[in-house]
């Protein structure tokens, strides 16, 4: 390993607290700069690190000791920010998801070609012992030929913790903007990219109430469906079961399963990095060992495996493409459901390389 890969976050909100807990465990990373539109909150991460405030984010994308800038900022503002740092040099990582539209999206992955740039984009859990263990099980062939993959994430809505939740009830929020990339992403590691979709969704109660905080009591509109169901068929032929919801008051489904002609998989939440992975062949659940991922992971683990990739001259697994493909996959699902018949989904991905096991 060389000289580690210089880093300047742009948004010090919530979220890059569990970014920095991981920096302090990454050789390959050291961060360099800090902004945001809170100057105190910018300020609170220099002190932290020793990184250095930057008073917007023009001023930190020029700097010559960035070298890739983490992307923290709020969904509407990746693509500009993202655009800004690909145009002034400078490799981007960011939050999922990559952009709000596809146009965004085509536009943010063609300045990347043209500069020579990478550009990787969260979730990054997928790299982690739990979906990688099962991936090698699924390659392995110790499932068979892969049949089909269900995948649930059901909750009654954010609102009843959450002190400020109307973003999650917004154009670009609901359950499947929301959480979708964790098991979507799961799902293209496991299967394969998407070829085609079929869904339905609904939204069953036009208003929320917010339940916690000094906010408390204060209703809001639903401005987007809150049930999204879909069958999505893999371009390998398997075919995956999806349900997103925020109606759910209590459910005992799994999170994700694979099942083959030989055999089925039960999988951990896909929106953390480890967990147990079974096996059933038809003799009960098995706990398989820990086999491949990155052990101890925590977010910015894709930033990581991007900045070993650049020095080793390979594709790097957390890639925008990855996440362009994802992206698609959600919107063609959302206007399958809109138009009541199934979708091609023209994107695609290539399969992103597995990670080999790494530690005892």
């Amino acid at each position: 390993m060389g000289e580690p890969l210089r880093v300047g976050l742009i948004g010090a909100g919530k979220i890059s607290g569990a970014y920095l807990a991981t920096f302090e465990n990454l050789a390959s990373l050291r961060l360099t700069a800090v902004t945001d539109l809170d100057p105190h909150r910018a300020r609170a991460v220099a002190e932290r690190t020793g990184a250095s405030p930057a008073p917007t984010v023009a001023a930190l994308v020029s700097r010559d000791d960035v070298d890739a800038v983490l992307n923290l900022t709020i969904p509407a503002a990746h693509a500009e920010v993202a655009l800004a740092a690909l145009g002034a040099g400078k490799h981007v990582y960011g939050e999922k998801p990559l952009t709000a539209h596809r146009e965004e999206t085509e536009t943010l992955l063609a300045a990347a070609r043209a500069a020579e740039l990478r550009v990787g984009c969260a979730p990054d859990t997928v790299l982690g012992t739990g979906t990688q263990t099962a991936r090698k099980a699924v390659d392995d062939g110790l499932i068979g030929t892969p049949v089909a993959a269900t995948a649930f994430m059901t909750t009654a809505g954010h609102e009843a913790w959450h002190p400020d939740p109307e973003f999650y009830y917004q154009t670009g929020g609901g359950p499947l903007f929301d959480m979708g990339p964790y098991y979507l992403s799961a799902l293209v590691h496991l299967l394969g990219p998407v070829v085609r979709v079929v869904g339905a969704s609904s939204r069953p109660r036009p208003r929320r109430t917010v339940g916690s905080g000094p906010r408390a009591g204060h209703t809001f509109p639903v401005e987007v469906d809150t049930h999204v169901t879909g069958v999505l068929e893999h371009a390998g032929g398997a075919l995956s079961t999806l349900v997103m919801s925020f109606d759910v008051r209590a459910a005992r489904l799994p999170r994700i399963e694979v099942h083959g002609t030989d055999a089925s998989l039960s999988l951990p939440d896909p929106n953390g990095f480890d967990g147990a992975v079974e096996l059933n062949r038809g003799d009960g659940w098995h706990t398989l060992p820990v086999s491949a991922g990155y052990r101890d992971a925590g977010r910015g683990v894709g930033l990581a495996d991007l900045a070993e990739a650049l020095a080793a001259g390979r594709p790097h697994r957390a890639s925008a493409e990855l996440a362009a493909h994802v992206l698609d996959i959600m919107l063609t699902l959302t206007d399958a459901a809109d138009q009541g018949r199934s979708l091609t989904v023209t994107s695609t991905c290539e399969r992103p390389s597995p990670v080999p096991h790494f530690g005892p």
